[in-house]
């Protein structure tokens, strides 16, 4: 992967940790400036700053449609309208149905599925006006696979599948390209909190056998650095 990103101005959500803070480095790495997004404020900006004057640091609920658009007004007066979205904020409690709460599924659909859709709705016209733009949704497994104690995390990332695939449908032909990136499980620290829940189903691999987060990020740059007429529409990835 030689292509640069450099102009290109990306947005990252859940950009502290994990599959977001790897691809917001991995971005910057290449060029790109990117604007990285999550709730926790001061651990924004210090990843922010040890990524250098290529990232900006944006504090927002992504649930919160205002704030989005606040942020996103922020951002364009800032570093320029945004051309790379990756959705990639999300959450993950894996327990049984009859632990979970209507207040727990419906959180869980907020920031997996109603937030992505809320950023894609607010970056989107910009792009079709520009006739580029890529928009990258951070899939997983699990978004076409059910698995036990899975509930609220299956039904938010099938319908984000399901969100990718019209939005994809939409914007052929517009310049505007969309890709999901479906990695299985990835070593990130979502799984401190599974590891300490008892009523967590016993059936992941061990971390060791994990894809890592840069592994991800990778695979994000690659769909991001093929030629203009390329679009990869899915790219499902998993542990050798």
């Amino acid at each position: 992967m030689t292509e640069r990103l450099d102009g290109r101005v990306a947005l990252v959500t859940g950009a502290t940790r994990g599959i977001g803070l790897a691809t917001a480095s991995a971005l910057a790495a290449k060029g790109a400036r990117v604007a990285m997004l999550a709730r926790s404020a001061d651990l924004l900006r210090a990843r922010a700053a040890e990524l250098g004057s290529q990232a900006y640091a944006y504090p927002c609920d992504v649930t919160d449609a205002r704030a989005v658009r606040r942020t996103l007004d922020a951002l364009r007066a800032e570093a320029g309208e945004p051309d790379i979205l990756v959705n990639n904020a999300g959450i993950f409690d894996p327990r049984p149905i009859e632990a979970v709460t209507p207040q727990d599924f419906a959180t869980a659909v907020n920031v997996n599925l109603v937030a992505a859709f809320a950023l894609v709705h607010e970056v989107l016209p910009a792009m079709r006006a520009a006739a580029s733009g890529h928009l990258v949704t951070i899939g997983s497994v699990a978004d076409r696979i059910a698995f036990p104690g899975n509930s609220a995390y299956a039904a938010s990332k099938f319908g984000l599948r399901a969100l990718h695939e019209v939005v994809r449908m939409e914007l052929k032909g517009s310049g505007v390209r969309a890709s999901l990136v479906s990695p299985g499980p990835t070593d990130t620290p979502i799984w401190d909190a599974v590891e300490g829940n008892d009523s967590a189903p016993r059936r992941f691999p061990s971390r060791s056998e994990m894809l890592s987060p840069d592994a991800v990020a990778a695979a994000v740059v690659w769909v991001l650095t093929q030629p203009a007429g390329v679009n990869i529409d899915e790219l499902r990835l998993s542990h050798s």
